[in-house]
């Protein structure tokens, strides 16, 4: 292939000169000039002088299948050679089948055009829509924009279309403008300019020619163009900065087509615009540069067409094609009279239809060939347009504002009412429900013949949530104002802005005013989750709202990046505090931790709240707010004792009763006389752990021990000094398959899954187990035991136990056992690169064996969650029981179970506490007080509550990434007590 130089392209394919020429992309592609000079002087040599004045028409016409249409459409090419088409709408099929008629009759391949601003179905039905100019505006990411102006080029092509009459590169600066409004990308000049360029280089990389229009700009106009002639009475200080700025943006982006538009603009020329040589050749071609093609607006617009031999009047003017003249016959007779008259000469109109064939040939018109029809409306919307459209639209929500942080909602927090305005439930109720799945919220519809029934139900409400689905909605908007000046109001707009401009009143008093342009299901369903504190919005208003927002206002909603809280305001040193920042990234560095979350609270509010690190050392995903850490130990205090506290505030037992009591299986053996206290103490002589995986294994396929302290034929893979495994180790079929069935439910690995009755065994080894004193001895074995006595007496498993109880209304959306049923894999934080026993990764999998072999719910390990979900735990333990306007437990069994201490350890009941006698064996700073209490985790975890200065220390991590075995440099390094005691030097005394 050959590749001249541009200019040589620009010489030999257009005879187009000039030093500053800034040569159209959609050319730049064209990398064999040679065959394109070849191509184009070919058609040029077969053509009369009127058949290359027929090139530069775009006809119009209805896309219907009549033989009176096909009658017309076949006169239109073979007796005037026009050069395009340009549908008016209809349907996708006869669209197409016009078009392959049409270009079976062409001599010389038409260009087809289309108008749509807003894709296919701007003009044809059952086709896709994407959202208007004006709700793309508030879109940040330009990206996005780029990918639709691709899709939208994707599907041109799918039916013959080489050129879109769009982007709107008009800046909608004039409220009264009757025709531009929405059509535009907003009222600030640069803004509009980086969506234009975005868009229409996105619909040229996809093949087909971008034309921005309406030159020199019809934005701040009172007068729709369509009616009659608009003037732009500005200075030529004032175009250059907001009309002409976009279109110069775009020219130097190299768009292939610019439309003059029917306008006045007196600072740049006489005439109107479209047959004004000043605005085109002196302005659009001289000084913008542009060398694409120039093409008319519709010249049957009342704008113009009053104008005698107007086509040939825009020829002369510098357009190159000429589109939807009202009478076709008449205007290439008058166009040809101008060449005899010579007020237009045969060169001009050689090189314009040089200039037309050659982007005809850039658009690959040189090898048309015949579209296909079948499954044209599948192949339109794929599942990947579908999802982008969806992506636009979530990107395009706006924020307005939140003065009273309602994003996201306190979870915790009862007494909120949603008041949809709407035609119908059923519109409204996508929103609705994706609240309610998580949040309880009442729901009311609004009725304007029931305005004070619902002004009387609202007045209780402690917070208002209202969704405005409708337009109409002058009748509420007294209600509304009464409401928002008198308690917090989240207002959303699932429609046009304008409908919020009827409203000033309630959006100046309004917390919360949230944009959300439409009302499409996953719209709606994206802003509930706003609500939730699961979605990212970062949208800017594209015009100014309401009198009160300017264009650009708008908030980021990150649910990755928090809301600050100024550490001075509860009486500690930011400055100290940030000394955390080095320990943790001192951590990542010694490899305790590919990454971590740490967060403290005093006096409720998060003064340190930051994440580092990976969820690998490979690195790739970034440890986030809401990622899920594998809590192990923690799951005692966060779980099961939570459910004990809850059943002895109820009575269900006293802290002296025998275990055996409850669970009958440990009558008649050495555990009968176990009492609750004892367990929770870790008092009862039980074993620290137990291998029950083993009863699993088949012992024979391992020479008799999966373990030994020296290596042999069998035991060849070392884990750690005087210690080698088995690595080829089998699993006795009896217990474990490696496909789930009725037999073999309980998944402990991305490929195991264990009998239902392993769970009996497991319980079954512990009864059996001999007791070994009563001391002080730390045991899991207690927590599993505890776990099948709450179980015993709620007849519930644990784990939905304490979602209902607990999880689900304090709002805690990030907590679970067995986390892959709720929360995809990229959302947990590894534990295990390869773990010897389940034969790969553990990413979702509990790492503590016990739990996995109790299939996943145990009292000792098992539980996932976040830094903040386990912060509110803690929370609700230093308020004494309370999280947000609800109690959980008792002020007494809290201060009981957080108070009490063992005199035989530093244990309390089920709490790990500060070793004050000891410092150097304490898991806490010796700066913590003897009344701190919380737990650690084995994977890396712990939290802290301190009830004197009122904090709350929560980490999580996952050291034992990539293996649990090795140095537990977390611990050797001092990581977790340096952060706590930079957080008590930060006190300010």
């Amino acid at each position: 292939m050959i590749r001249k130089s541009l200019w040589s392209l620009v010489w030999c394919c257009l005879m187009v000169t000039g030093l500053f020429a800034q040569e159209p992309a959609l050319l730049k592609q064209i990398h064999d000039t040679e065959a394109c000079r070849k191509w184009v002087d070919k058609q040029m040599q077969r053509m009369t002088l009127k058949q290359k004045v027929g090139q530069l028409f775009i006809y119009t016409l209805q896309p219907v299948t009549t033989q009176y249409n096909k009658n017309v459409l076949r006169k239109a090419i073979e007796d005037y050679a026009i050069g395009g088409l340009l549908f008016t709408g209809g349907e996708t099929g006869k669209q197409v089948q016009l078009t392959n008629f049409a270009q079976s009759y062409a001599s010389v391949p038409l260009m087809i055009t289309f108008d749509g601003e807003w894709g296919l179905g701007m003009r044809l039905e059952n086709t896709l829509s994407y959202p208007y100019n004006r709700v793309l505006g508030c879109v940040q990411n330009d990206s996005l924009l780029y990918a639709y102006g691709k899709e939208v080029a994707r599907q041109c092509r799918l039916i013959g279309v080489q050129v879109n009459f769009a982007p709107v590169a008009d800046v909608d600066n004039n409220p009264n403008n009757p025709v531009i409004n929405f059509r535009s990308f907003g009222s600030e000049a640069r803004q509009v300019a980086r969506k234009v360029v975005a868009y229409a280089t996105g619909l040229e990389a996809g093949g087909v020619m971008s034309v921005c229009k309406h030159f020199p700009g019809h934005g701040d106009t009172e007068i729709d163009s369509h009616k009659a002639l608009p003037e732009l009475n500005f200075d030529r200080g004032r175009l250059d900065s907001v009309e002409l700025y976009p279109f110069q943006k775009a020219i130097e982006a190299g768009v292939g087509g610019v439309m003059v538009g029917h306008l006045h603009a007196p600072a740049l020329g006489e005439k109107p615009a479209s047959i004004s040589e000043e605005v085109i050749m002196h302005t659009l071609v001289d000084e913008l540069h542009f060398h694409g093609l120039v093409v008319t607006d519709a010249l049957e617009m009342k704008g113009i067409a009053g104008h005698e031999n107007v086509c040939a009047q825009a020829l002369a003017a510098g357009n190159d094609v000429l589109l939807a003249p009202r009478n076709l016959k008449k205007e290439i007779d008058g166009v040809m009279s101008a060449i005899k008259k010579g007020t237009l000469t045969e060169e001009e109109i050689d090189r314009k239809c040089r200039k037309v064939l050659t982007f005809k040939y850039a658009l690959g018109l040189s090898s048309w060939k015949e579209i296909p029809t079948e499954g044209l409306e599948e192949k339109i919307a794929t599942p990947e347009a579908l999802a982008l459209q969806q992506k636009l639209s979530e990107a395009a929500v706006t924020v307005v504002k939140d003065s009273l942080a309602l994003l996201p909602l306190d979870l915790s927090v009862s007494g909120t009412v949603l008041l949809s305005v709407s035609s119908s439930l059923s519109e409204a109720y996508p929103f609705y429900h994706q609240l309610h799945q998580d949040y309880p919220v009442s729901w009311l519809h609004a009725n304007v013949d029931s305005l004070e029934a619902i002004g009387a139900r609202l007045r209780p409400a402690q917070r208002v949530l209202v969704a405005l689905h409708s337009q109409e909605v002058e009748p509420y908007v007294p209600l509304l104002e009464k409401l928002a000046a008198d308690k917090p109001l989240a207002l959303v707009c699932f429609g046009d802005m304008k409908t919020l401009e009827k409203m000033p009143e309630v959006v100046r008093h309004a917390s919360t005013v949230i944009l959300a342009h439409v009302d499409e299901g996953y719209v709606q369903r994206h802003v509930a989750e706003l609500f939730l504190g699961n979605a990212y919005a970062d949208g800017r208003l594209s015009i100014p709202l309401a009198g009160l927002f300017r264009a650009g206002d708008g908030l980021t909603v990150d649910p990755d990046t928090p809301r600050r809280y100024d550490p001075e305001d509860v009486g500690m040193d930011a400055s100290i505090l940030a000394n955390i920042d080095s320990i943790a990234e001192e951590g990542i560095r010694l490899g305790a931790y590919p990454g971590c979350h740490v967060m403290i609270l005093r006096e409720g509010l998060p003064v340190y709240n930051k994440c580092f690190g990976n969820y690998t050392y490979e690195g790739g995903m970034p440890v986030k707010e809401n990622s899920l850490y594998d809590l192990a130990s923690l799951t005692k205090v966060t779980a099961t004792l939570l459910a004990v506290m809850k059943l002895y505030d109820e009575g269900k037992f006293g802290l002296t009763d025998r275990v055996s009591d409850y669970l009958p299986i440990l009558k008649k053996t050495d555990k009968s006389r176990l009492t609750i206290q004892d367990l929770l103490f870790h008092e009862s002589g039980l074993p620290a752990y137990l291998p029950f995986y083993e009863e699993a294994i088949d012992m024979k396929s391992c020479n008799g021990a999966l373990f030994r302290k020296k290596p042999d034929k069998t035991h060849t893979l070392k884990l750690a000094e005087n210690m080698y495994a088995c690595p080829d180790f089998q699993y006795n079929p009896q217990w474990v398959s490696h496909t789930p069935s009725a037999d073999y439910p309980l998944q402990v690995s991305d490929s195991l899954f264990l009998n239902k009755e392993f769970c009996r065994e497991v319980v079954k080894q512990i009864v059996e187990s001999p007791l070994k004193g009563r001391s002080y001895r730390y045991s899991c074995l207690n927590f599993m035991l505890l776990k099948e006595m709450v179980e015993k007496i709620t007849g519930t498993p644990m784990d939905v136990y304490l979602d209902s109880v607990f999880y689900a209304p304090m709002g805690l959306r990030h907590t679970a056992f067995l986390p892959l049923r709720k929360f995809k894999k990229e959302q947990i934080v590894p534990s295990v690169k390869d773990d010897l026993l389940r034969g790969g990764p553990l990413q979702g999998f509990v790492q503590d064996e016990a739990a996995a072999f109790m299939g996943g719910v145990s009292g000792n390990a098992g539980l996932f969650s976040t830094a903040h979900d386990v912060a509110r735990i803690a929370q609700m333990w230093l308020d004494k029981g309370i999280c947000g306007d609800r109690r959980y437990l008792s002020r007494a069994t809290c201060e009981l179970f957080t108070t009490l201490k063992s005199r035989n350890s530093r244990w309390g009941l089920g709490f790990d506490k500060p070793d004050v006698e000891n410092p150097e064996n304490s898991p806490c700073t010796p700066e913590a007080p003897a009344s701190v209490f919380g737990h650690t985790g084995y994977t890396g975890t712990c939290v802290w509550v301190d009830p004197d200065n009122e904090l709350v220390f929560v980490f999580l991590s996952n050291r034992t990434y990539p293996s649990a075995l090795g140095t537990n440099n977390l611990v050797k390094y001092n990581i977790r007590t340096r952060m706590q005691q930079a957080m008590y030097q930060s006190i300010m005394r």
